[in-house]
């Protein structure tokens, strides 16, 4: 049987009959890069006052700032995946029910733990805050995530009825706007993450719609992927560098956020590299990354999990001073990506595939009657 990508969003949707464990396996790696940038940025480390902001130069805060560099570039890397193969797919109500209802469960459980363990005393306001799928289209990637999941079917009227100069010029347009603004000093774009996913979006589809041999040169986009990745830690060394002569936490500004140009290259770069990728179809490789979007909701899935799980239960902030910091933070992130990947592999097998079994049998016929 022919490898062929069975998934093409972040959520692991399944649209063809088998998956590229190559795609797959670009999906861990994002996922884990996606981890160790939260055991960096939202543990305390990098915080003004916190250790890495104290001494910016020291070996251990280098390797930190390093090691936590990547989250932005991640969120590309997933994005693109979606505008690769969705720009030739579509959503259902069934695909749209399975993120969402994927999204609520976590919510929901996640907060009912720690109000049942009294970790957090109760507040219907709190509760509510806390369940609500997104309170703003702005930076929460969840929430705009779902909104962007949602244009999905007008985005494609569009990129399937442009010509391909268009589809370029659009990208030229689009691009200058939220990249170029982006990243040169003096220079900004205020701009939520609909939109621009909905750029990444044009990117993936068009890499999708026109191919060409560039595109399939594996060893040059394997070279360019490290040529950016090289750039991109030495931004995060300079710019840490130059924080401490401003006074200021500088260190990831050419990596701060996804429209960043470093952060662009380095993921269609990436993306490019692992799409042409030939590796052997792996069945541990496929289940694993089928989960990976229930990683990001589990252990980012709100302040309290943040606060339990990085700074009361892991001690980031402590373990700083300690010589196994190294360790630690690899050990931390593997451990807290394969224990999210078997809760959400539970869930899939005792909730969502009975729960879909049950509406392929009497809601997808209703449907398929017209009633």
């Amino acid at each position: 049987m022919n490898n062929v990508i069975k998934s093409e969003n972040i959520a692991g949707e399944r649209v063809y009959k088998e998956r590229n464990s190559n795609i797959e396996l670009y999906r861990i790696i994002t996922m884990l890069l996606i981890v160790a940038h939260h055991y960096v940025v939202t543990s305390g480390l990098t915080a003004v006052g916190g250790p890495v902001y104290a001494d910016a130069l020291s070996s251990k805060s280098i390797y930190l700032l390093l090691y936590g560099a990547w989250g932005k570039i991640g969120i590309n890397c997933f994005v693109l995946i979606t505008g690769y193969f969705m720009c030739k797919s579509n959503i259902t109500l069934k695909k749209f029910m399975k993120l969402f209802l994927e999204i609520m469960f976590y919510k929901i459980v996640i907060s009912a733990i720690f109000l049942i363990t009294g970790y957090q005393s109760f507040s219907i306001v709190d509760f509510a805050r806390d369940i609500i799928p997104f309170r703003n289209i702005a930076q929460n990637f969840t929430g705009c995530y779902v909104v962007f999941f949602l244009t999905i079917p007008f985005l494609n009227i569009l990129v399937n009825n442009l010509t391909e100069k268009q589809h370029l010029k659009l990208l030229a347009l689009v691009g200058f706007i939220y990249v170029f603004f982006g990243t040169v000093p003096g220079f900004s774009v205020r701009m939520n993450y609909v939109s621009w996913y909905i750029v990444l979006y044009f990117i993936g589809s068009y890499i999708r719609l026109y191919p060409k041999e560039i595109f399939n040169q594996t060893k040059l986009w394997g070279w360019l992927t490290l040529v950016f990745v090289g750039l991109s830690a030495l931004s995060v060394v300079a710019c840490a560098w130059l924080g401490t002569i401003i006074e200021r936490n500088t260190a990831y500004y050419f990596v701060t956020d996804s429209n960043t140009f470093l952060a662009v290259a380095t993921g269609v770069c990436s993306f490019m590299f692992f799409k042409n990728l030939k590796i052997k179809n792996s069945k541990f490789i496929n289940t694993v990354a089928a989960s990976t979007f229930g990683v990001l909701l589990i252990h980012s899935n709100s302040d309290t999990m943040r606060n339990w799980l990085w700074i009361d239960i892991l001690k980031n902030v402590e373990m700083y001073d300690n010589g196994m910091v190294y360790i630690h933070s690899v050990l931390s992130v593997v451990g807290i990506f394969a224990i999210c990947i078997i809760i959400d592999i539970i869930r899939i097998r005792i909730i969502e595939k009975p729960l879909f079994r049950l509406y392929d049998k009497y809601f997808d016929v209703k449907l398929k009657k017209g009633c």
